[in-house]
């Protein structure tokens, strides 16, 4: 009798300590989502299901081209691309991206399949000033996120700058459906 209870304790120790190292690891270093809508298309398709890294931010600083998931609201996460960094001024004109009145390549949409999407659409002209928030320079601790659908994206042109405490994490893996698994780059 007292084997059976030494082994009935083991088990549970054990489902104990799984369920521990599950918490901690979902809670403080990754996470799964689903991507929701098309405005990551092409790069990101409607319910993609990836995993979000929650701790990169906590030793690196955010990078030009990351996918982000960041809290949108309470009830609400969002997956866009980091366009812009702390300090700098942002631009859209004719299409083309400027930083700090540099133009920048968008290397993601080098290789656009037309069956996902035809064309990734003009980005209507903006600069930082016009969007919510009217800033100059994007604030320390901020970033701009845009969609990668410009055409159909709730994004910084509506949202203004996003606080780097709003962000939960960045992501760049698609685990599942897996026809589409892969690691997307910048």
């Amino acid at each position: 009798m007292a084997k059976r209870k030494s082994e009935w304790f083991d088990w549970v120790k054990a489902l104990l300590i799984a369920f521990a190292l599950a918490f901690i690891v979902r809670t403080f270093l990754f996470t799964p989502i689903i991507v929701d809508g098309p405005s990551m298309l092409p790069t990101l398709h409607d319910r993609d299901q990836m995993i979000v890294n929650k701790f990169k931010y906590r030793i690196n600083e955010a990078e030009r081209f990351d996918i982000v998931v960041f809290h949108a609201s309470d009830k609400k996460d969002f997956i866009k691309r980091v366009i812009g960094l702390p300090g700098e001024h942002v631009a859209y004109q004719d299409n083309v991206l400027y930083i700090d009145g540099e133009p920048v390549e968008e290397p993601f949409y080098e290789d656009i399949q037309d069956d996902v999407l035809p064309n990734p659409g003009p980005t209507n002209d903006f600069t930082l000033e016009e969007l919510p928030g009217e800033h100059r320079v994007i604030p320390d601790d901020h970033v701009l996120v845009l969609g990668d659908n410009r055409n159909n994206s709730t994004d910084s042109r509506r949202l203004g700058v996003i606080s780097m405490d709003q962000i939960v994490g960045t992501t760049s893996l698609i685990y599942w459906p897996f026809d589409r698994m892969q690691t997307i780059g910048k």
